[in-house]
C-alpha cells in the first residue's frame, strides 16, 4: 500500500466519528451528532461498531443537565499504534504513537548520510522493530509506518526531486522497499507537510482556519492546514517555502533560481558562513580539527555559541532569521494566516533567536495585521514534529477498520469528492 499521498480526512463516516472523539477527548453520542452533522441513528450504529472493534470505550457519564446523564465515549488509546519516521541526511527520528497520536516511544539515530538507500531501508526496518518491541506492543496492533523526508515530491511512487544531500535517492522505490522490509503498510510524504499535520493533531493551531508551519531542518519547508485539512497541491509540492526569493541578487540555489530562502538562510548557509571566517569558526568550536562535523552538529555548535553571547554567531543567526521572516511575510500575506508555527530541528535548537525576529516582522508588515495579527509560535515538539506527523498520516489513512483500511490514491490529486450530509448519513461502513 505504499503511496505518497493521504486520503482526505473524513473520507468515511467512521473516520469522521473517530476524529471527533479524538479531538474532544471525551464526548457523548449527542455531542457527536452536533460535531459531525450525522443523524442520531447513524451515530448509534457507528459507535456500536467502533466499540465492538475495540477502538472506542464508554467511560462514565457526563454531569446531569436535568435529564438522564449521558454516557461519555473516548478512544481506546492502546487499541492501535502507528510508527512515524523522519528520514533526513543528518538524523533519523522514530516515534511510536498510540491511537490518539500521543508518543509512547521515541529514538533518534544517525541520518541517512551518504549510505545507499537499500542499506538505510534495512537499518530503518531494524530500528522500527526495536522501537515496537521496546514497549511490548503486539505487532498486529501497529497500523503501519509513515515515513517523511525533505524535498519536493513527484507523482511517481519513488523518491523524486531530492535535495542535493540526498540526490542518490532519486527514483528509489522507498515505500515499496520499506514495506517489504517491515511487512507493514507505508505512507510517504514531505517532512514539512507532516509537521503541519502533527501540529494540527496536537492542537498547536488551536481553532485557526488558516495555519502553517515553517520547518527548518536540512532544508526549509512549509506545511499548510486550511479548515483542518492539510493542503498539498496537485503534485504534493505546496509549501516550498525554501524557494521563496528573498534576494534577487543572492547566491544560486540548487533548484536553479537565485536568492531562495534556503540558500540564503538555511542551516547549511549559516554553517558555510561561519566556516568562511577562520576566527569565528575557531570561536564556536568549528576550527580546522572539526571540519568533518556534520551540518546538524555544526549548526548546533553555532547556536550554543550564540546563546553564550558570541557576537559573530548571533549576528549570522539573526541574518538568517531576517531572511526567513521576509519569506514568512509573503506566506502570511498569500494565505491570510492566523497562526504560524516554527518547527523542525533547526528551530528546536535556535528558536529563541528566530522567534522574536519573525514575530516582529509579521507584527510590523503583515497585510492582515490590522484585522487580525498573525500568531507566531514556537512548536512544543519542534525536534520530533515531522515524525509525529508521519505517524498521524498512518492514523488518518489506515484507521478504520484495521482489516479494511481506506487505501490512499496513487495520484495526489485523486481525493474523494465530499458528499452532502444527506448522502453520508446512511453510510455506516
Amino acid at each position: 500500500m505504499s503511496t505518497g499521498a493521504r486520503a482526505k480526512p473524513h473520507a468515511s463516516s467512521k473516520a469522521a466519528v473517530l476524529d471527533a472523539i479524538r479531538a474532544a477527548g471525551t464526548i457523548s453520542r449527542v455531542g457527536l451528532v452536533a460535531a459531525t452533522g450525522f443523524t442520531g441513528p447513524t451515530i448509534s450504529a457507528l459507535v456500536r461498531r467502533l466499540i465492538e472493534e475495540g477502538l472506542v470505550v464508554e467511560t462514565g457519564r457526563a454531569e446531569s443537565t436535568g435529564g438522564k446523564r449521558r454516557i461519555l465515549l473516548q478512544l481506546n488509546h492502546t487499541a492501535r499504534y502507528a510508527v512515524g519516521v523522519h528520514l533526513d541526511h543528518g538524523a533519523m527520528t522514530y516515534v511510536l504513537t498510540d491511537l490518539a497520536g500521543a508518543v509512547v516511544a521515541r529514538i533518534v539515530r544517525r541520518g541517512a548520510g551518504a549510505e545507499e538507500p537499500d542499506t538505510v531501508v534495512s537499518r530503518t526496518a531494524e530500528e522500527i522493530s526495536r522501537l515496537i518491541e521496546s514497549i511490548g506492543v503486539q505487532r498486529g496492533r501497529v497500523l503501519g509506518v509513515g515515513l517523511v523526508s525533505p524535498g519536493p515530491r513527484n507523482s511517481a511512487p519513488g523518491v523524486g526531486l531530492a535535495p542535493p544531500t540526498m540526490r542518490h535517492w532519486e527514483g528509489f522505490p522507498l515505500g515499496e522497499a520499506l514495506e517489504r522490509a517491515t511487512g507493514l503498510p507505508v505512507v510517504l510524504d514531505n517532512d514539512a507537510t507532516a509537521a503541519a499535520l502533527g501540529e494540527h493533531w496536537s492542537g498547536g493551531f488551536g481553532g485557526a482556519t488558516s495555519a502553517a508551519v515553517v520547518h527548518l531542518g536540512t532544508g526549509i519547508g512549509a506545511g499548510l492546514v486550511i479548515n483542518g485539512i492539510t493542503y498539498r497541491g496537485p503534485n504534493g509540492n505546496a509549501g516550498e517555502f525554501g524557494h521563496i526569493c528573498v534576494d534577487m541578487d543572492g547566491s544560486e540555489c540548487w533548484c536553479g533560481a537565485r536568492g531562495c530562502a534556503e540558500v540564503m538562510a538555511g542551516t547549511a548557509a549559516v554553517v558555510t558562513a561561519v566556516r568562511a571566517d577562520a576566527a569565528l569558526a575557531e570561536a564556536v568550536g568549528l576550527g580546522t580539527r572539526q571540519r568533518r562535523v556534520s551540518t546538524v552538529a555544526a549548526f548546533a555548535a553555532i547556536s550554543r555559541a550564540a546563546s553564550r553571547g558570541e557576537p559573530g554567531a548571533l549576528a549570522l543567526l539573526e541574518r538568517s532569521a531576517r531572511y526567513i521572516a521576509a519569506a514568512a511575510r509573503s506566506l502570511a500575506n498569500i494565505m491570510d494566516l492566523e497562526v504560524l508555527v516554527l518547527t523542525g530541528p533547526g528551530f528546536a535548537i535556535a528558536g529563541s533567536v528566530y522567534l522574536p525576529v519573525v514575530q516582529q516582522e509579521l507584527q510590523r508588515t503583515a497585510f492582515s495585521r490590522a484585522a487580525q495579527p498573525v500568531d507566531v509560535r514556537l512548536s512544543r515538539s519542534a525536534a520530533t514534529a515531522s515524525a509525529v506527523g508521519a505517524a498521524a498520516l498512518v492514523l488518518e489513512s489506515e484507521l478504520v477498520p484495521l482489516s479494511q483500511a481506506a487505501r490512499l490514491p496513487e495520484r495526489l490529486d485523486a481525493e474523494p469528492v465530499a458528499l452532502p450530509y444527506s448522502m453520508v448519513t446512511s453510510d455506516v461502513d
